[in-house]
């Protein structure tokens, strides 16, 4: 009985030590390596639950992981700085003790617990709010189980990161200890200075070498891709197109998007068999960046080109101004040729090897400048022409192109006196005409959908309607801008940081959540992830507009003999045409 109390009290002592060393190797594990900071948690928490509130786009759970890890990882810096703070100059003046071992771990036990209920529970909101916008852009949904899996991706981004933080920080203690040692810095500065080093160091790379390496780098890249050659853009045999065996702007030096321009599109033959009656060869005139030699311009070249196709002779002379890599919307030049039965010119340039983002980023400038000697250069030529006989000249740009073309006019005063009409279509919130005429918008009249003027020259549309509101009478030349409510290109801006905008103080547009808030900080970050996935999204909505564009020149500039039969046969050409592209391009 006595060695049984024995054995029992010699097992129960072995307990003891045994829970004690693994508290303390847990309590090591959770300290050393693990380090995890709550103060930064909780906060971490409060930003994971603000990236996944509605924003203007739909996000499936790959993207939403992605942007709410990077979200979460902000909240936990955050976090990591309040609770420095509050070691350093609070906590040490407060008379209180910490509390017991076990205590501190029931709080971290209880804090981590609510931190990830928390987070499930904003998961599973998001899940129906994003089933919510998904329905108002007439897309599928997705289930609340999958949706789930933000949550695992995020939690991977977010350890990956600080992962690479801890990295930096240990190079940090390491340049301090160098520094105590060679440069004979005091041990209590050395930290400051190394941190302030490697942040010099890591800012001066970012501005500088390493942006304009990354920029060199890209534009290299692009330009490979510049030069790729596929199989369904054939280059064209009839001189109306530039790259054919006739032009001055050789099939070569075109780029991958001026070659597909030049070569598509439709004939004579089709628009005849579409419209029923006889056509001309429309003329698509292109220049790339590697199109002028000889210290030629590019500006000189499209004229060239012009006057070689003999573009100033026909009805409709189009001046695009492109995106990025020098891409022209086929829809958009489609509809133009199919409406004036080929008796048009269309001439576009390439201003960068860079995508629209990243030219948004780095060529701003580029396009402005770009956009205002290729209209400059144009509109000389075609005003020498007789009054009578010179085509009607159109402008138009889409997204970053249209800040390129809006760049070549200095009010409307000066675009109604040069030009006989202006598309311009998703305009970037930095455009300049777009934000004067928005910003003296009539009163009462929303943001979303403003009334200029009463819509006498200046006119907002969302869908072939608004084209025609608010009165009947639309004097010409006119200017239309297209825009959706949805469309992240149109509303971000800078100013989202610190003022709500009132395209979320008034009634929402018809795509727009009503359930989205204005958020400091958080809802410009919110948009500006929507600015990647501009065109995921159906037709009608964000940045997708579809055959709008020909609702959109019926309006501005109608051929005489313009119909509801035509305009849907037409329709249903160009968005057949787009259909093809999307599938092989």
């Amino acid at each position: 009985m006595l060695d049984s109390a024995e054995a029992l009290t010699s097992l129960r002592s072995r307990s003891v030590v045994v829970a004690r060393r693994a508290s303390e190797l847990l309590h090591r594990l959770e300290k050393d390596v693990i380090g995890l900071n709550y103060a930064g948690l909780v906060v971490a928490t409060v930003f994971f639950a603000w990236s996944v509130t509605p924003s203007l786009l739909p996000r499936d759970w790959l993207f939403q992981g992605l942007i709410s890890g990077f979200n979460a990882v902000i909240g936990y810096g955050v976090g990591c700085v309040f609770d420095w703070a509050f070691r350093r100059w609070i906590g040490p003046k407060l008379p209180w003790q910490p509390p017991p071992l076990r205590v501190q771990y029931a709080v971290k036990v209880t804090v981590l617990v609510v931190c990830i209920l928390a987070a499930g529970y904003m998961l599973v909101l998001s899940a129906d709010w994003q089933r919510q916008t998904y329905t108002l852009m007439d897309m599928t949904g997705t289930t609340t189980s999958g949706y789930l899996r933000t949550g695992g991706l995020s939690l991977l981004v977010g350890t990956v990161v600080v992962g690479v933080y801890r990295t930096l920080r240990i190079t940090v203690r390491l340049l301090a200890r160098l520094l105590s040692r060679w440069v004979r810095i005091p041990p209590r500065f050395a930290p400051t200075v190394g941190t302030a080093l490697l942040a010099v160091l890591v800012v001066s790379l970012f501005n500088g070498v390493a942006s304009r390496a990354f920029f060199a780098v890209a534009n290299s890249a692009f330009s490979v891709r510049n030069d790729k050659m596929t199989s369904y853009a054939v280059q064209p045999q009839a001189p109306e197109r530039s790259g054919s065996p006739q032009s001055l702007a050789a099939w070569a030096t075109l780029g991958s998007e001026g070659r597909w321009f030049v070569s598509h599109g439709p004939d004579a033959f089709r628009i005849g068999a579409v419209t029923g009656k006889p056509a001309l060869e429309p003329i698509r005139a292109y220049v790339g960046l590697e199109s002028a030699k000889h210290g030629e311009s590019q500006q000189d070249l499209a004229v060239d080109e012009l006057e070689r196709t003999h573009a100033f002779d026909r009805k409709v002379l189009v001046v695009v101004t492109t995106t990025g890599t020098g891409w022209v919307n086929s829809m958009t030049a489609n509809a133009i040729e199919y409406m004036y039965g080929g008796d048009t010119a269309i001439v576009a340039s390439q201003y960068s090897y860079l995508p629209s983002v990243l030219s948004f980023l780095a060529d701003r400038q580029k396009v402005a400048e770009s956009g205002r000697k290729m209209f400059d250069a144009i509109y000389r030529a075609w005003s020498q022409r007789p009054v009578q006989t010179r085509p009607k000249l159109l402008v138009y740009g889409e997204s970053l192109g249209s800040q390129g073309s809006e760049s070549a006019f200095s009010g409307l005063a000066d675009l109604r006196a040069r030009v006989d009409g202006a598309l311009w279509v998703g305009p970037p919130n930095s455009n300049l005409l777009w934000s004067q005429f928005v910003t003296r918008r009539d009163p009462g009249s929303r943001e979303v959908a403003p009334v200029y003027a009463d819509g006498l020259v200046v006119r907002f549309a969302a869908n072939a309607a608004d084209l025609s509101k608010p009165s009947p009478e639309w004097r010409r030349p006119r200017i239309a801008y297209l825009q959706h409510a949805s469309d992240p290109i149109v509303w971000w801006s800078p100013d989202l940081i610190f003022s709500k905008p009132n395209w979320l103080s008034e009634r929402r547009g018809s795509d727009v959540s009503t359930q989205m808030r204005w958020w400091p900080f958080v809802t410009f970050w919110q948009v500006a992830a929507d600015l990647t996935n501009a065109q995921g999204v159906s037709d009608g909505h964000g940045h997708n507009y579809g055959s709008l564009v020909l609702d959109g020149w019926a309006a501005v500039l109608p051929p005489p003999d313009w119909n509801p039969d035509l305009e849907d046969r037409i329709r249903t050409q160009i968005e057949l045409s787009e259909a093809y592209e999307r599938a092989v391009k």
